[in-house]
């Protein structure tokens, strides 16, 4: 591969130009960063309006972004909590995700530049950054609620058998059947236990259905032993037929699961037998599922077969992401939702595209889109104590889930993950953060001892226009152009920004759009005729930048550093943030900047996700750090020759300092800072793929010997 990078008419300075290339605080910011970690979504709200992957922290990359707009010196951490205003300033992000690095610089006054390929991206940024005043949205929802609620409430409910009374239910327990081939119908229970606390030794009580009459029983989470009161029935709770990928059933045959997904094509069947229900006194009572439950539950099936609804068409494409689901039938995306769920979403989406005015009727649909990912047949109970719902993304595959759990899809005051309750936690709490941006901080006493977190208003507020074009940007006095498309054809003049920050996308992770098309599948029909990048058959583009080859990913990341060459200014920086547990992820790395134009001349280890992420606390050495790396046009500001020691020497130092500061630091940590260190040091060699990757592999022997 060869491409060419147009030449460079002022020689780069001698020296640093910002102070990204100076010491970096990656302690300060790394300690900032673990506290935002924690509730992400609280601290900053904004980025979490609605589902993106891989989402970063906002106080990195407001350190990022004002380091790379200060000059060499200016004291980073001290100015932190400071309100800036870098008038004139233009910051790009050519993969934009969830619009971190576009709040970030927004909120220190510079002007920014948001372009994904994905067309979900591109409409829930542009709605984050959509300023409606929280007194027409809560009269938009009102409306909603007084049109279509009742609709919706009447499917979520049953009768109190102690009074006889309607009740609520917040969450209906569902579970796959199979059909085996010696006659027995096997629910997919790896246990009998399908509700308990998530401290289940402070509280052991637990709620146990009985394999034979399928009644309930509370018992103890790790009961042993137990006799149906219902029908007197023994059994074990703790010893579901479905272990792993086999069942097993009454007659004592094994089976591998896939081989009994039904010869039609459809997905398995379920049966629903119990709920957690809402008495008016505030008390929550799990009922077994009865005649008058699966009564309604018809009646929604009967209703969704007369209604003309907008509901998804989407068939759902092969893919890394997407194959085990369509293992189990999962073909379409409406497969992945119950008759009930569809006909109330359905009705939901029906009266929301009723809304005459633009922005409100778009604020209402990224809300309805956040609500699918808790209402789906791959949502899972998390147990009580907990935010209950489990959402379909807990893993970067989509899991078929065993035991679904159904969640209200209006709600109430006591559910999680619903259109009502999301009103309040996502959307308004993002339309708050525009008027009062805060950053994470800590309290401390008199002797300088943390005693908590605080919240710092250190930003004016959000409030900039949404610019149609460059012209429009440049011509105003602030402002923020949001794009879909590919980067690497930017429709921006060469020169014209400050600095570029990013976070590109892993080779083999996560694969934006194979995920993504569930929501793209509601969003498509509802936004195509106002936006001309949803008019198209799926979320998927040609361009993007997500391959599990390697090679394929370093090519195509070279076309979008390339153009980010070419709109960024001499002097500025390309600036992002990585980390990878395998070299061919490094090698990529190199090889696109190199071919693009681009020598990495400091690298900055700071903290990135908490160890308990998950899937992060599944990997046996979990990577918590991602490595920033700060990047200049050639010619090379300085030489650094290559030295092992010196690298390895690196390594120790960076991780002493984080690991003094109180941060845990994995073996796979040690390698993403010398990782990045290489980087640096062969930068002048401009190393091929394989000769990156071996240097890389002799690292990682160096580094497991010495630490």
């Amino acid at each position: 591969m060869n491409i060419v990078v147009e030449s460079i008419a002022t020689p780069a300075k001698t020296g640093a130009a910002t102070a990204l290339e100076d010491d970096f605080p990656i302690v300060e910011v790394s300690e900032v960063a673990e506290q935002e970690s924690w509730r992400k979504e609280i601290n900053r709200p904004i980025y979490h309006i609605h589902k993106w992957w891989a989402t970063r922290l906002g106080s990195v990359f407001r350190a990022i972004v004002l380091a790379a707009l200060s000059p060499p010196g200016f004291n980073i951490w001290q100015a932190f909590y400071e309100r800036h205003r870098l008038s004139g300033k233009v910051v790009l992000d050519p993969f934009m995700g969830s619009g971190t690095t576009l709040g970030e610089a927004l909120k220190l006054g510079a002007k920014a530049i948001g372009c994904d390929i994905n067309p979900v991206s591109s409409f829930l940024v542009r709605q984050a950054f959509t300023r409606v005043p929280e007194a027409t949205l809560r009269a938009a929802f009102a409306r909603l609620e007084n049109e279509v609620a009742p609709k919706i409430r009447h499917y979520y409910r049953t009768r109190d058998p102690l009074t006889g009374e309607a009740i609520s239910v917040l969450y209906f327990f569902w579970v796959k059947i199979l059909e085996a081939p010696d006659g027995d119908t096997v629910p997919l229970m790896s246990r009998y236990v399908f509700a308990q606390d998530a401290y289940p030794k402070k509280k052991p009580r637990a709620q146990i259905v009985c394999p034979e009459c399928w009644g309930l029983i509370e018992d103890r989470y790790d009961a042993i032993a137990l006799t149906c009161p219902h029908c007197a029935h023994d059994f074990n709770p703790q010893e579901g037929p479905a272990a792993g990928q086999y069942v097993t059933t009454k007659a004592g045959n094994r089976y591998r699961i896939k081989e009994l997904m039904p010869a039609d094509g459809t997905p398995p069947r379920h049966r629903l037998y119990a709920m957690l229900a809402l008495r008016p006194s505030g008390e929550k009572a799990y009922f077994p599922a009865r005649a008058v439950d699966h009564a309604l539950f018809a009646e929604a099936e009967a209703r969704l077969r007369t209604e003309a609804l907008p509901l998804p068409t989407l068939a759902v494409r092969p893919g890394h992401n997407t194959n085990q689901a369509r293992g189990y039938n999962y073909s379409h995306w409406r497969d992945f939702f119950n008759a009930r769920q569809l006909l109330c979403l359905g009705l939901l989406l029906q009266a929301i595209m009723r809304i005459e005015d633009d922005a409100v009727r778009e604020q209402m649909l990224c809300l309805f889109s956040s609500t699918l990912e808790f209402n789906n047949l791959f949502c899972s109970y998390k147990g009580e104590g907990t935010g209950a719902v489990r959402h379909m993304f807990s893993h970067h595959i989509l899991k078929p889930e065993r035991a679904p759990l159904e969640n209200s899809v209006w709600g109430t005051d006591k559910s999680s993950g619903t259109f009502s309750t999301l009103f309040e936690s996502r959307l308004l709490r993002a339309k708050r953060y525009l008027d009062e941006p805060f950053e994470v901080g800590f309290e401390s006493d008199l002797f300088g001892k943390r005693t908590g977190s605080a919240k710092i208003v250190a930003s004016a507020p959000i409030d900039v226009p949404c610019a149609a074009s460059w012209h429009d940007l440049a011509s105003s006095a602030n402002g923020v152009l949001i794009l879909n498309g590919d980067s690497a054809r930017l429709p921006l003049p060469r020169g014209s920004v400050d600095a570029v920050v990013t976070d590109p996308p892993y080779f083999d992770f996560v694969h934006y759009s194979e995920l993504s098309d569930f929501f793209f599948a509601w969003l498509a029909p509802a936004l195509k005729d106002r936006y001309p990048w949803f008019d198209k058959a799926d979320s998927s583009n040609r361009g993007e930048v997500q391959q599990k080859d390697p090679r394929t990913f370093a090519r195509q990341l070279t076309h979008v550093f390339a153009e980010s060459h070419r709109v960024l200014k001499d002097d500025g920086v390309l600036a992002f943030s990585f980390h990878h547990s395998r070299s061919e992820g490094w090698a990529a790395i190199h090889e696109a900047l190199t071919n693009a134009g681009f020598c990495v001349v400091a690298a900055h280890p700071v903290h990135a996700e908490l160890r308990t992420a998950s899937p992060k606390s599944a990997a046996s050495d979990p990577i918590s750090l991602d490595a920033i790396l700060v990047c200049r046009k050639w010619p090379r500001i300085a030489e650094r020759p290559f030295d092992e020691d010196d690298v390895t020497r690196h390594v120790k130092a960076q991780a002493r300092k984080l690991e003094n500061a109180g941060l845990t630091i994995s073996g796979a940590d040690r390698f993403v800072i010398g990782a990045s260190q290489l980087l640096i040091a062969v930068s002048d060699e401009r190393l091929a793929f394989e000769d990156f990757r071996d240097r890389l592999e002799c690292l990682r022997l160096r580094l497991a010997t010495r630490f």
